[in-house]
């Protein structure tokens, strides 16, 4: 050990770890580590998402120096597999955690003998042959995707082609996900697509927006070149663009007020952005507003700051007021993004419902493993459906609860997908700019510098 570890500089490859979440921990080895003589990762971790380990980074996608693929373990594994497999390193790559957590980590990582990076821009972006501009935040759930939308219609009204290129959601075949493209809902089913996926893409297919994604995203990004003007980056979770960026737009929520300066990498989207949006100004609190507007100019007072909100509309509020509803918002906003409650919450007030019902006494399999790893959710269940199991936990825990109908407050309307045997209301939700600037002139001026 000690004569390889003294040599290891000059001869020696030197053995990572990428923990991650199948996503930005599959394209930092895509980029970085693949082709590169200079490592050898023996493995991935996998965490977040559920049903992600056991499995293989595969031979196909992995690349000529690792003809047997790369094992993907559980990251409660992680102090045995450095030691077992004699690590040098651990890269940590995956989003939406506090700054503290990062440090726990890094420490752990260390205390295991093992180096700990975490890396920037240089070495984990593309850089592409169209214009970028990449829709980023400082958490999950601060309004990115309705943002995206309304920055292509933005786009598209000035008569350019816009492609979208998302955030990777790979949690199935990855081979067969190497390079997806969605432009129809027979895509959706022809990746069987999870609810997350279909959250992201649904939407972009109901405004005719082409939508990329998968796990290889240099592929991927040749490919979106080749029918668009500008490349759009629609980002996941607060995670950074895959992409060199020629404009950077984050977005920033009030309900959250703080959060910008305590969770990784939320915080390197606040201090790289070109455009910062407040989104949600209309109901949040006047105090948080001003923190969050403080913490700015602290952090990237050079950036515009565009004022938004995120009004809803509801479908059928007769099924709202007077009853007993139930509550579905965006799952991964209610778990790792932390929020108490979402658009469905604000519909029910807004409609005066008689009462918000608690789905737990009533949830099963998969969906009773959600609230006991994130007791937070309460009243609240987060629309799970990672495999086709929590498709159908999620959809008997709906008909199982005791209510008299159901707010469906994704992007998707979940009647497509599971059998809900309650009167449904369905809500949307739009960015809305206040006052000036707007992103139409920011785009305006954009278009106007690339002539």
């Amino acid at each position: 050990m000690l004569k390889r570890a003294i040599n290891s500089n000059q001869s020696e490859k030197r053995r990572v770890i990428i923990m991650g979440a199948a996503g930005r921990d599959f394209h930092n080895f895509n980029i970085y580590f693949r082709d590169n003589e200079k490592y050898e990762v023996v493995a991935f971790t996998a965490t977040q998402i559920p049903d992600i380990e056991d499995r293989k980074y595969p031979a196909e996608l992995a690349g000529s120096l690792y003809p047997r693929g790369i094992p993907i373990y559980s990251e409660s594994e992680l102090g045995d597999l450095i030691k077992a497999k004699d690590v040098d390193l651990v890269v940590f790559a995956y989003s939406d955690v506090r700054h503290e957590y990062v440090m726990h980590k890094a420490s752990f990582v260390n205390a295991c003998g093992a180096d700990f990076m975490l890396m920037g821009a240089k070495n984990a972006q593309i850089k592409s042959i169209k214009p970028v501009i990449s829709i980023c935040a400082i958490r999950t759930g601060c309004g990115k995707s309705q943002t995206t939308r309304r920055v292509i219609d933005v786009l598209k009204a000035m008569g350019k082609k816009i492609v979208v290129i998302r955030h990777p959601m790979p949690y199935g075949n990855l081979v067969k996900q190497k390079l997806q493209r969605f432009e129809t809902y027979e895509d959706l089913d022809k990746y069987n697509c999870t609810i997350e996926e279909r959250e992201e893409y649904e939407p972009h297919i109901n405004n005719n927006n082409v939508v990329y994604a998968g796990v290889d995203y240099e592929a991927i990004l040749r490919e979106a070149e080749k029918e668009s003007d500008i490349i759009i980056w629609d980002g996941g979770n607060n995670d950074i663009s895959f992409y060199k960026t020629d404009l950077q737009i984050t977005v920033v929520d009030p309900h959250r007020a703080g959060h910008e300066l305590k969770y990784y990498p939320g915080e390197t989207n606040l201090r790289i952005a070109d455009v910062v949006v407040i989104n949600k100004i209309d109901s949040a609190n006047n105090n948080d507003i001003l923190t969050v507007r403080e913490n700015i100019q602290k952090l990237n007072p050079k950036a515009v700051v565009i004022d938004a909100a995120s009004p809803i509309s509801v479908d059928k509020p007769e099924i709202i007021r007077g009853k007993r509803v139930l509550v579905i918002e965006d799952g991964p906003t209610l778990t790792h993004g932390e929020m108490k409650y979402g658009a469905g919450v604000v519909a029910a007030q807004k409609f005066r419902c008689k009462e918000l019902v608690d789905p737990r006494p009533f949830t099963v399999g998969t969906i009773t493993e959600t609230f006991e790893k994130y007791p937070e959710i309460g009243l609240l269940l987060p629309a799970m459906g990672y495999s086709a199991k929590q498709i159908k936990d999620l959809e008997v825990t709906i008909n199982n609860t005791d209510c008299d109908s159901v707010i469906i407050a994704t992007p998707i309307d979940l009647n497509r997908i599971i059998n809900i045997d309650k009167p449904t209301a369905r809500v949307r939700y739009y960015l809305q700019e206040i006052g000036y600037p707007n992103l139409q002139d920011v785009l305006k001026n954009f278009i106007e510098s690339l002539k």
